[in-house]
């Protein structure tokens, strides 16, 4: 396969890069990145610029003209799209590039592969995953039964509205086009590479930096957590064994709150750099909540775990590691 990962120097993307380089079937990695802010080429340390099968294009997913010519020059075959801007806060400040990247890129690279798949071969041959996420469902109350794909969709925040956006091209690009793609909605991910301005990045920044860990609201808003390496092995089995047209949601049954989460971190971050215990804690200050935001995202990965996934990373073990990483990094 000639496998076109879209944002592979974002912290997911960049994790599939990894995985995926060096397995046989893969005969050529494309990287498409536009490099904006939370792009880290450091990530694909020993890969990038040296590995023979890699292969990097800057471009923005707007530029449909250069879309086309990666998708026809390199004659992808597979594509794993991850490119978009993807933090709620920023989303809240300026929706309109959420648009343009997330809905009308999307739209671009839709496109592309429409036009050179039927050029080239038969349509049917390709794959096409689409990398979406469980805001895009909504929110749950606290005794609610976890998303299921079959769930509508209502987004509350403009990322989430964004995404949603695409997710529905994509769906009607198989409906209309009989384009060979797939969705998948992944509940929050975790790792060492992660950009700070996500949630424990930044309580762990914030600790490093003995500055105050903001906490929204009352800190009970509860996600689900999923080690990184975790969601690419899924999205693996996804291209290779997943039901044309289908939509996968990537769950680990791993559901914490905010500050209980927070708390955690802090306990890690004392026991790794040797203070006494609750120190860290004590930074941990409540601030104003974030306007809309979703009390709990959990999701029903059973359609998934049908096709042989299940999470292999414990969280625990692979929160350490996070911080560890983190810790590292900083020298600390």
């Amino acid at each position: 396969m000639n496998l076109l990962i879209t944002g592979g120097a974002g912290f997911i993307g960049a994790e599939a890069v990894r995985a995926w380089v060096d397995r046989p079937e893969v005969t050529k990695l494309v990287n498409l990145d536009a490099l904006t802010y939370a792009a880290d080429l450091r990530r694909l340390h020993g890969i990038h610029g040296v590995h023979p099968r890699y292969v990097f294009e800057q471009v923005d997913l707007r530029d449909r003209a250069a879309v086309r010519e990666v998708v026809r020059r390199h004659g992808i075959t597979h594509v794993v799209h991850f490119a978009a801007e993807t933090h709620v806060d920023r989303s809240i400040a300026g929706p309109e590039v959420f648009v343009e990247t997330n809905v009308l890129g999307t739209l671009h690279l839709l496109e592309a592969c429409r036009e050179e798949w039927n050029l080239r071969y038969q349509i049917s041959e390709f794959r096409f995953v689409h990398v979406s996420t469980d805001e895009v469902y909504g929110s749950l109350g606290p005794a609610d039964p976890a998303f299921t794909e079959a769930n509508p969709l209502q987004p509350n925040s403009p990322y989430s509205a964004s995404k949603a956006g695409a997710d529905h091209l994509v769906r009607c690009y198989v409906r209309t086009y009989g384009l060979p793609a797939f969705i998948t909605r992944c509940v929050n991910n975790f790792g060492p590479t992660q950009h700070t301005e996500k949630f424990i990045p930044t309580v762990l920044r914030c600790l490093a930096d003995d500055q105050p860990v903001p906490i929204y609201g009352d800190g009970r808003n509860v996600r689900e957590w999923l080690a990184v390496s975790d969601h690419v092995e899924g999205l693996r089995l996804v291209l290779e064994r997943g039901e044309v047209g289908g939509t996968y949601n990537l769950g680990s049954g791993v559901e914490l709150d905010n500050l209980d989460l927070a708390g955690r971190l802090c306990d890690l971050f004392d026991a790794e750099t040797g203070r006494p215990a609750g120190t860290a804690r004590r930074r941990l200050s409540f601030v104003a909540d974030r306007p809309g935001h979703d009390l709990r995202y959990a999701v029903d990965a059973t359609r998934l775990r049908a096709l042989g996934w299940q999470p292999a990373a414990d969280f625990n073990t692979a929160l350490r590691a996070t911080v560890r990483g983190f810790l590292e990094r900083r020298g600390t």
